[in-house]
């Protein structure tokens, strides 16, 4: 338990750290806009820039792992977000500032996220499923860490100021504590032939559709959550209030995966959390602004899509051996990536034209979709290999 408890802490503290550091544009994208004399949207899609190059550097950076090693992956990504984010830092102009984000996010597909996984899951043997989850319910706090330092910092230092200081960090700080601070472990062997066929068979697909509904449903409310909640007629206060209560009962949905034990797997939290998911959108969808409706959406919705969270990275190991794990992961972070890119967009264009309530309807039928695709999955368990 202590060994596991140090790789626990450093990949904590390293994955807050870097999660924090590139999260920094919600603070610094004014003053970025006055500089550069652009729009604040057209800064903005430094985050879109970002995860579109994580996605598509992603299946590479699953060969990384399994040819260098994932600790040894992650200490390079760690050093070239650093660069990344000094070379935002100095960019002259929004096209290069643009272009900085693009070098953040490939190094982040070698760093952030599925790279712990891959290491926890070649590492923890049967505590993997545990550690994960844990994993994933503490770098959930990166922005509420970071955000107020780099408040701070940025009336300081300046944005470039931030970006320069946060390099630095990476580089000098977080790389180290990665190489070492993990221990070094024996990479698991290559599966045998037919591992890569079983990834692009039905059940990869299935798992990934159901991934991507979700993803979209729950990564598009983070995104525009409040303006919905704005549009059906709440003040600011209270939707950045009901925004903020949400990120609490997300954190609490972790209680889910915990109540299941070792008796519950990724699949069976997945199946309970999208369930969940549906319903909390109906309630807010039939019922409005009211404060019941908006009680049942967060203890709903806030829950499920929070236990989904762990499901979403424990999923795998339901049906991929060890071996195939950071591979299956790695592929699944490419539609991933691009709809956390899309999603944003999508959501203000449907809340312009259908109106807020309408589009959590829209929202409730993709995870109700997700669900059915969950269930077709759960009555496959037992014979994946005949995908």
């Amino acid at each position: 338990m202590r060994r596991h408890l140090r790789v626990l802490v450093v990949l904590a503290l390293t994955q807050i750290a870097g999660w924090g550091m590139i999260g920094i544009l919600p603070v610094i994208a004014p003053r970025v806009a006055a500089a550069f004399g652009v729009s604040l949207s057209s800064v903005f899609l430094g985050t879109s820039v970002m995860f579109v190059a994580m996605g598509l550097a992603a299946p590479g950076a699953g060969r990384a792992f399994r040819r260098f090693g994932s600790r040894e992956a992650m200490t390079v990504g760690a050093a070239t977000i650093g660069l990344g984010l000094c070379l935002l830092a100095l960019s002259p102009n929004a096209v290069l500032f643009l272009a900085a984000w693009g070098i953040v996010g490939m190094a982040g597909a070698l760093f952030l996220t599925t790279a712990a996984y891959a290491y926890i899951a070649s590492y923890a043997d049967d505590h993997a499923r545990s550690l994960i989850g844990t994993l994933m319910l503490v770098t959930g706090l990166a922005g509420s860490v970071f955000w107020p330092v780099t408040a701070f910092l940025e009336t300081q230092l300046g944005w470039r100021g931030v970006g320069l200081a946060y390099g630095a960090i990476m580089a000098l700080l977080v790389c180290p504590l990665v190489w070492f601070g993990l221990p070094t472990i024996r990479e698991i062997a290559p599966p045998e032939p037919g591992g890569g066929r079983l990834r692009k068979g039905r059940v990869f697909v299935l798992m990934v559709a159901a991934i991507a509904f979700n993803s979209f449903v729950t990564f598009g409310i983070d995104a525009v959550g409040i303006q919905l909640l704005k549009a059906m007629g709440m003040d600011l206060a209270g939707a950045v209030a009901i925004a903020s209560l949400l990120g609490v009962f997300k954190v609490g949905g972790r209680v889910i995966d915990l109540l299941g034990g070792r008796r519950w797997d990724g699949l069976s939290t997945g199946l309970v959390a999208g369930a969940m998911i549906p319903m909390g959108l109906a309630v807010i969808w039939i019922g409005g602004s009211g404060p019941v409706s908006v009680g049942g959406y967060l203890a709903l919705f806030g829950l499920g899509s929070g236990a989904f969270a762990v499901a979403r990275a424990t999923l795998p190991l339901v049906f991929f051996q060890k071996a195939d794990y950071a591979a299956a992961m790695s592929t699944i972070a490419l539609p991933l990536n691009l709809i956390n890119a899309l999603a944003p967009p999508v959501l203000a264009g449907l809340m312009s034209g259908i109106g807020a309530q309408a589009t959590f309807a829209v929202l409730a039928g993709l995870s109700v979709t997700a669900l059915a695709i969950l269930l077709l999955l759960n009555q496959m368990r037992a014979a994946p290999d005949s995908s």
